[in-house]
């Protein structure tokens, strides 16, 4: 370990409380402030120490420019350096189409299942395909955004299913924060504009996460608001809701999170540097007047977050000292708090487990998940493994025990998953498109089982780690070498084992986010996998036409191809779009309906039939919004 990391864990051992209560709840949890006037008089403390060092710093520049002219002379002391700001239903309900982290923990993606009906976002619009009765035909298409409302300045890029409720997630940077728009969808597919309301947030994009969950009729958000202490109402940055209408005004916004849902550690501010609000908001989607409620937590920067089926857990750094992580429950109970180490790599670096245990895989440094910074990070690594009920106030650390220091090192791009009992994680090495004649270093994929901690194990693998999945109570791994794309499966018993390998040749993935993979188990050891690929020498583009979804048979963890559903070559049709005009979260994904197999390529759904072991296009549709043959 670093030496840094490893000075953190011995003052956490130091620190650590004795010993832990039975169960999960937290021994002790956050204090939330007692009133409207208690929270004003802190922050107007606040305010008074940022406008103090707002005067020490101009006057240390005063003295900066002054010695300029002057005859030389020591330098003055430098003044104290400023944070960058940040960036700015159950599965078994229904047949699910998202490959989510969690179970039950429903994530926003680009299509979704009603019914007899697919229901797609994509460029500023909804689209429903039917596909029940052995159809698949076009039915509806309506805006995603206010009917007279102006979308410029808006993304809309996730999209959620609660019963006939489609719930469309966006960020609009001319109103202020995330845009909830709410449609509802009858039996037919039919589609029909209900409202929208606009949640205060900061932007909420990652390269790797998501905005919004479901579980059940709970739609969930996590945004970090960074406050801004130096003007004059700190409030007009506080979590509030209001409701679109054609007139509205800033001044509509409704505070969401009262003073008594206010929580703050025993840390102070940190004098210079950022102060964040970290916001989980939950909002009932059992009634049509969406109703939401925010719990907050005052700290410092971060970004990382995870959200299990009864909780939101945020990571925070605090400069050059312990990190904090918190635990946001999702009924509205007081938080609670943990101090930690090093940074996590992104949400799949959680694991909330079974036994009652958070467990992170960490890096010595990390910059959290904003925009494409998951990827970035380094140093040192470990496991932390901390039972939930040792959550606390804040004050208390999670015990060096509690840390094992794994081999790997932070680099670019690592990947990591939970998989069954074992911990998975890799790199995805010189991934970037080496000639198939140079020579290739092979790549360790680790494997750590969560539980024990026992002996990591590491894996020799003929190429990078780009994408880690979960086949049943196994896993496959997904890496370039050279000009190739590698499947290779990985059997989790006893020990961790490379099984078999399958090479597409000239192929390279098309889609990164965890959402363009999918697998369809059949039995305990069989299934179909789909993942969007394209030739070796394109990348994938924000604004490039889907290429093609190829489908492989895992049977026992041997891996046969059954081919590739391909998009129709040719320029893409002019939408005439107006919102949301590129593909931020991809455009291609497998589908796997009632025993029958799709692709959805852009604004093309492809249906496949499997025979004599191959699979071969049947029919297609187009559902862009202009007049289109289908055949």
């Amino acid at each position: 370990m670093s030496s840094a990391l490893k000075i953190t864990l011995i003052l956490s051992l130091l620190l650590s409380a004795g010993s832990h209560a039975a169960g999960t709840a937290p021994r002790k949890t956050l204090a939330p402030f007692a009133s409207e006037q208690a929270l004003s008089s802190y922050l107007q403390q606040l305010q008074a120490r940022q406008a103090a060092l707002q005067k020490e710093q101009q006057k240390l520049q005063r003295a900066t420019a002054q010695s300029m002219s002057a005859p030389p002379a020591p330098p003055a002391s430098p003044a104290p350096m400023m944070a960058k700001s940040a960036p700015a239903a159950s599965a078994e309900a229904a047949e699910s189409v998202t490959n989510v982290q969690t179970a039950g923990v429903d994530e926003g993606g680009i299509v979704k299942l009603h019914g007899k009906h697919l229901v797609m976002l994509r460029r500023g619009k909804l689209f429903t395909v039917q596909v029940g009765g052995n159809a698949l035909q076009p039915v509806s298409s309506l805006d995603a955004f206010a009917p007279g409302s102006d979308p410029s300045g808006s993304w809309y890029d996730e999209m959620l299913l609660d019963g006939d409720t489609v719930v469309v997630i966006g960020y609009s940077y001319s109103r202020g924060g995330t845009e909830i728009g709410l449609f509802d969808i009858d039996a037919d597919g039919k589609l029909a504009y209900r409202s929208t309301y606009h949640l205060r947030s900061n932007d909420y994009y990652s390269s790797r996460n998501y905005a919004s969950r479901l579980i059940g009729s709970k739609l969930v958000f996590y945004s970090p608001l960074s406050l801004n202490l130096r003007r004059g109402d700190p409030f007009g940055g506080f979590p509030a809701l209001r409701r679109w209408r054609p007139d509205a005004v800033p001044s509509d916004f409704k505070r969401i999170a009262p003073a008594t849902r206010i929580y703050r550690t025993d840390e102070e501010p940190e004098t210079g540097f950022g102060l964040t609000l970290h916001t989980v908001t939950v909002c009932d989607l059992a009634q049509r007047d969406m109703r939401c409620e925010a719990t907050a937590v005052m700290g410092p920067q971060g970004r990382v977050f995870y959200v299990s089926g009864e909780s939101v857990f945020v990571w925070t750094t605090r400069r050059g000292r312990d990190s904090g992580v918190f635990r946001i429950p999702l009924d509205g109970s007081a938080p609670s708090a943990l101090k930690v180490a090093g940074a996590p790599v992104d949400q799949f670096s959680f694991l909330e487990s079974g036994d009652g245990h958070l467990n992170v895989l960490l890096r010595a440094e990390g910059q959290g998940d904003a925009m494409w910074d998951g990827a970035r990070g380094r140093g040192d690594m470990a496991l932390l493994r901390v039972p939930l009920a040792s959550f606390s106030d804040g004050r208390d650390s999670a015990p060096a025990s509690s840390y094992k220091a794994l081999p790997g090192g932070g680099g670019y791009g690592l990947q990591n998953r939970y998989v069954g009992p074992y911990l998975l994680y890799g790199h995805p090495g010189n991934a970037g498109r080496r000639q198939a004649d140079q020579a290739w270093p092979r790549q360790p994929l680790y494997a750590v089982r969560w539980a024990d901690a026992g002996s990591v194990q590491a894996l020799s693998l003929p190429h990078g780690v780009e994408r880690i999945e979960a086949l049943g109570n196994d896993a496959v791994v997904i890496g370039a070498q050279g000009k190739d794309l590698h499947f290779s499966t990985i059997g989790l018993g006893t020990h961790a084992a490379i099984a078999t390998r399958y090479i597409r040749a000239d192929a390279a993935q098309g889609e990164s986010r965890s959402h363009g993979f999918f697998y369809k188990p059949q039995t305990a050891s069989e299934g179909l996998i789909g993942l969007p690929i394209l030739g070796a020498d394109e990348r994938p583009g924000l604004n490039k036409p889907a290429a093609s979804v190829l489908y492989l048979r895992n049977s026992g963890l041997q891996l046969t191809e059954l081919g590739a559903l391909a998009a129709r070559p040719g320029q893409m049709p002019d939408d005439g779009c107006r919102a949301s005009c590129v593909d931020w979260y991809g455009n291609a994904r497998p589908l796997f309906l009632q025993g029958r197999v799709f692709a959805l390529l852009g604004y093309e759904v492809v249906e496949g039939a499997l025979k004599d072991g191959q699979i071969r296009e049947v029919r297609r549709i187009s559902y862009a919004p202009i007049a289109s043959p289908v055949r």
